[in-house]
């Protein structure tokens, strides 16, 4: 019998069994199920009204139930045949450009889709925050993920709700409809998620909460298949039959104790640094400033071309004129020489390639091992990457030397699920990589546990700044800034300092950040007032 996890349990997603997760899409991640639920009774009781007076005969309206059993989890045009047969009508198959009201298949599903449309123009998905969690906690540890979903609204739907950023490789209703897949329970949409992020389903986990979706998943032969039961106890009971090997009702449950609550909070409910300064100052008092500073989107604005995002000088005056009395360390997703070059400050330190290669002042350097026995495979990714993406106008390949970096920005929108297909292709070629998303970029970095956080660490204890008389300071604007928020806020939880400021953006929902600044303007004002304070003794 398939176990229940308890609230204590942990999710046995061992990197030595496991190297990726697929993950379904409404009722797992999204709470959209009540939005396609109402679209669905809409629609069929409409039709079922206006069929029932055409035949002169009464009808059975459309039920939760019959939601669970003909529609959740299916492709749209299929749920509609399933239904219908269940009340005994035949209807002929028709057309995917068929008009919303003709009685066909395809015109009732693309009515189905009007509806749905329309709530979602008018409503902000909800993501349940467990999602979040185990999301950003699967990220930090290396391991690959997947979106899919039978719905031809996915992309639209992980818009509305700003995550399309956690997942490296989305599989929809519409590439089911390319490539000619099957819909569940057939499991063709979880192996092709599969092919794409480059793993055998034996080395992958599926995480469902439709029937049909954990029997595709038990009859891909995945190597584990967990069932999310939101709903009434039942449904958990049915999962199990369907084929999971693990039912919970949370998925912050399938977290380990110490990763759980890491989802962050809504960045509408952090409170601005300026609200807050002065009891910052008072933690400033008579305490050393490390402070870590991200570049792009932090002390630069973001920029079309990535390559003229240069540094202005009253923000590059200030900069020097801290490092002259505390530690300052540039941390970018930038090639080391870039960002050096970019900043050209001789008293800082910096991180580039997400940490992996190191400089400070002085001449010092140090390109760390877990890095350098990746090159062969960043070398080779990089050559496939650039003849691949040669035809897509506007698609840039930036080389870096522990990295590399996919610009889609200048690419036109209709383009873009192509460059995703084709950096998802590729990487299905180097299992030793993995990417990630930013700002209108791919990252394909080394597989190993390694990123900006993991260097705010590295670089606290090469200089011994780690004690309770420091306190680090982490200034950023991107996801992969959140790894350093997470560092600091385990020194808290640990009863030592830190504090995580997040430069907002509006594409960003949640975040593990302390407190927040407006735009790099506000950046400079507050190294403005961080220079301020340590001329007045605030800090040393």
């Amino acid at each position: 019998m398939p176990a229940t996890l308890t609230d204590h349990a942990r999710l046995p997603l061992e990197p030595a069994k496991i190297d990726a997760v697929i993950f379904d899409l409404d009722g797992v991640i999204t709470d959209t199920r009540c939005a396609h639920q109402a679209a669905w009774k809409r629609l069929f009781n409409e039709y079922l009204k206006e069929r029932g007076k055409s035949v002169r005969s009464g009808y059975t309206p459309f039920s939760d139930a019959d939601y669970s059993e003909y529609l959740d989890g299916k492709p749209r045009y299929d749920g509609v045949r399933d239904f219908l047969a269940s009340r005994d009508i035949r209807l002929p198959w028709g057309d995917p450009a068929d008009l919303p009201g003709e009685q066909t298949v395809c015109g009732l599903g693309n009515r189905k889709n009007r509806y749905f449309n329309e709530w979602l123009a008018n409503n902000r998905v909800h993501v349940f925050p467990d999602a979040l969690c185990v999301l950003q906690s699967l990220n930090r540890a290396g391991f690959r993920t997947a979106i899919i979903s039978a719905s031809k609204n996915c992309e639209a739907v992980l818009a509305n709700a700003q995550i399309r950023d956690l997942f490296g490789v989305k599989v929809d209703g519409q590439d089911m409809a390319d490539l000619g897949l099957p819909g569940k329970p057939d499991p063709a949409i979880f192996l092709q998620a599969a092919e794409r992020l480059g793993v055998q389903p034996e080395r992958a986990a599926v995480v469902e909460d439709a029937l049909a979706g954990v029997q595709a998943a038990a009859d891909g032969g995945f190597a584990l298949v967990i069932g999310v039961n939101r709903g009434e106890p039942a449904h958990g009971d049915a999962l199990r039959n369907s084929g999971a090997d693990i039912v919970t009702t949370t998925l912050s449950s399938l977290l380990p104790e110490q990763d759980q609550g890491t989802a962050g909070v809504p960045v509408d409910a952090l409170p601005s640094f300026w609200s807050a300064r002065d009891q910052i100052s008072e933690r400033l008092r008579d305490r050393h400033l490390a402070l870590f500073l991200d570049y792009d989107g932090t002390l630069t604005p973001i920029v079309e071309d990535y390559r003229k995002a240069r540094l202005n000088a009253a923000t590059r005056a200030i900069v020097g004129e801290l490092a002259r009395s505390c530690a300052v360390a540039i941390i970018s997703g930038r090639d080391l020489e870039d960002v050096r070059a970019l900043v050209d400050l001789d008293q800082v330190f910096y991180a580039g390639s997400h940490g992996f290669d190191i400089a400070g002042p002085r001449g010092w350097r140090e390109q760390l091992q877990q890095g350098v026995e990746f090159l062969p495979d960043l070398d080779a990714a990089e050559t496939a990457l650039t003849d691949d993406l040669g035809n897509i106008n506007g698609a840039r390949v930036e080389r870096k030397k522990f990295s590399i970096a996919v610009h889609y920005r200048q690419v036109a929108e209709g383009d873009v699920p192509a460059v995703e297909q084709l950096v998802s292709r590729v990487l299905a070629g180097f299992p030793r990589l993995r990417a990630s998303s930013g700002k209108k970029v791919f990252d394909l970095k080394p597989r190993t546990d390694w990123n900006k956080g993991q260097a705010l660490l590295w670089l606290l204890e090469r200089y011994q700044l780690n004690g309770s008389e420091v306190l680090p300071v982490y200034v950023g604007d991107d996801t992969t800034d959140e790894d350093a928020f997470h560092v600091l806020r385990q020194r808290q939880d640990s009863g030592e300092d830190g504090i995580a400021i997040l430069v907002r953006d509006d594409s960003r929902r949640r975040s593990l950040a302390n407190y927040t600044l407006e735009n790099t303007d506000d950046v400079t004002d507050f190294l403005k007032w961080l220079a301020a304070s340590i001329t007045a003794g605030g800090t040393a």
